[in-house]
């Protein structure tokens, strides 16, 4: 029996309102379907980003200075999807990375003494992907389907 307030066949007689749960439910799963591949595109797009911001820094000052260009191809990214979250991890193998962006004061391994200052280049280029980043995430998950 239909309540006076919900006039739904399958109201409770105390339900006061109508409940459209299964149609919320739909939604949402559909839009949630969305946003793994639309988060992983933008992980990918901005870890490339980073990547090429980082290289753009390592370039010369006030970044370091990349005689070689050894530095700078070292850098590189990687991306990690699976059914939960999307991450990317931008990096690079060279020892002298630390080095070059929080500089170093003191005696090393081999007993030399250094007073070397940093080159910031991946925080700066952090900083500046950052909000655009951020933006992106939030238009995904703000936009629905």
């Amino acid at each position: 029996m239909p309540s006076p307030l919900n006039p739904h066949p399958n109201a409770h007689p105390d339900a006061g309102a109508y409940s459209n749960a299964a149609q919320i439910a739909a939604v949402l799963s559909t839009r949630a379907a969305l946003v793994l591949p639309r988060a992983s595109s933008v992980v990918t797009h901005f870890a490339m980003l980073l990547e090429t911001r980082i290289k753009a820094n390592a370039s010369g000052r006030p970044g370091p200075n990349a005689p070689t260009g050894d530095y700078r191809r070292s850098w590189t990214h990687e991306v990690h999807t699976n059914q939960a979250d999307a991450s990317a991890v931008v990096g690079t193998n060279k020892p002298q990375a630390r080095r070059l962006e929080y500089g170093f004061v003191g005696e090393d391994s081999l007993g030399r003494v250094f007073h070397q200052r940093p080159f910031p280049h991946v925080g700066p280029a952090v900083a500046q992907v950052r909000p655009a980043f951020l933006a992106a995430l939030r238009e995904i998950t703000e936009a629905g389907a």
